[in-house]
């Protein structure tokens, strides 16, 4: 009982009305104070930690050393809004002081332009240091998803000597175990096709830039950088907002693809889907990822014919509302429902969920029927 009064007297701030009757000492002091300078309401919200680089710096030594991770990234979030401190991470000491995530990565990512020359390594860096940690989360699991789903795509029921997969063959074919011969006589062989052509698929990331998208920015482009080491696959990376860039030629390097967005800016889906039409050779191998919040700016009644034209042509659209662990994202409620209506599936991913998503589409089953089995909402349809 006395922890949790504790814990309460350090949530409601130690007022007079907070009714709990208990003080706090040593460690307990030191945190709170951490707590009373980011959220009290009595305080100027821009004084709570003052205006000095140095003094934040320590504050954010401070949380780390007295909150868990994941209670350190609320906070600094919670910082950048209601402290103003995004121009105050524009300074070297202060983002050496920080916890690097995929929320600071997107802000650093919005102020990019703005990073001033002494800051540039260091900001670098703390991007990196987040890259690397995903990579290193995420790349096996996407890896072996895809490409197990390229061989299984490819799988023959003629297959060369080579090529069978004995485990497949004798499952399939137990019933004619012949006793006397103690071995199976195979009427079915199963295989893969494992020597797959250079290039099995396309995949093709267009990514909303929009200032609200950012952390479905870091992530998305992670996955385009290990999606573009498999060999099997040809992976396009395009980056839009009322502007399109082609980032294809940076996707092995995530960081430097980062760095080549520019987030924050308006929204048109309608250039960036006509942009990807014009790389798309070969439909029917393709699987084309929007992944936007559907705020579109441009022309929505030619985005949605356009969307549509790409799915005629064999194209296998998706479109992810958000690829983060953000929980249930903000996005444009129509278009999601005009989009399902064609029977372009719209929902949000996790990026564990991410992998599983890419072997369906690649193997090209009902992704919205995926989504189903993951227990994962999609965007309803007009009936």
């Amino acid at each position: 009982m006395t922890d949790r009064l504790r814990r309460w007297r350090m949530m409601l701030g130690g007022q007079d009305a907070d009714g709990t009757g208990v003080s706090l000492s040593g460690v307990d002091t030191r945190r709170d104070a951490t707590l009373e300078a980011l959220y009290d309401k009595e305080k100027d919200r821009r004084g709570g930690l003052g205006g000095s680089s140095p003094r934040v710096a320590r504050w954010l030594g401070d949380i780390r050393g007295y909150f868990p991770s994941s209670v350190v990234q609320v906070m600094q979030r919670d910082a950048m809004e209601r402290l103003g401190l995004r121009q105050l991470l524009l300074e070297p000491e202060m983002l050496e002081s920080v916890q690097p995530d995929v929320h600071l990565v997107g802000t650093l990512l919005s102020l990019n332009r703005a990073i001033p020359e002494r800051s540039r390594d260091t900001a670098r860096a703390v991007v990196r240091k987040v890259v690397e940690d995903l990579e290193k989360r995420l790349a096996q699991p996407t890896r072996q998803a895809v490409s197990g789903a390229l061989h299984r795509a490819n799988r023959t029921s003629r297959p060369r000597h080579g090529d069978i997969d004995w485990n497949r063959t004798i499952l399939a074919n137990l019933k004619h175990y012949q006793p006397e011969q103690r071995t199976v006589v195979p009427e079915r062989l199963v295989g893969f096709g494992r020597r797959l052509p250079s290039v099995s698929r396309q995949i093709v990331l267009c990514l909303d830039q929009s200032g609200s998208m950012a952390a479905s920015v870091v992530y998305a482009s992670v996955f385009g950088a290990v999606l573009a080491s498999i060999r099997s696959l040809r992976t396009r990376v395009v980056a839009f907002d009322t502007a399109v860039a082609d980032l294809t030629e940076s996707v092995a390097d995530p960081v430097e693809l980062l760095f080549g967005v520019q987030l924050g800016g308006g929204t048109d889906i309608n250039a960036a889907l006509a942009y990807c039409q014009t790389r798309i050779d070969a439909p029917r191998d393709t699987v084309l990822v929007l992944i936007s919040d559907l705020f579109e700016g441009g022309n929505e009644e030619e985005m949605l014919q356009r969307a549509q034209a790409l799915q005629a042509d064999g194209v296998l659209v998706v479109c992810l509302l958000a690829l983060s662990d953000d929980g249930a994202p903000a996005y444009d409620h129509d278009t999601a429902a005009a989009l399902a209506a064609l029977g372009i599936p719209a929902f949000a991913c996790t990026p564990e969920k991410f992998p599983d998503l890419m072997a369906a589409a690649i193997q090209r089953q009902d992704v919205a029927a995926w989504a189903a089995a993951n227990d994962i909402p999609t965007a309803a349809g007009e009936d």
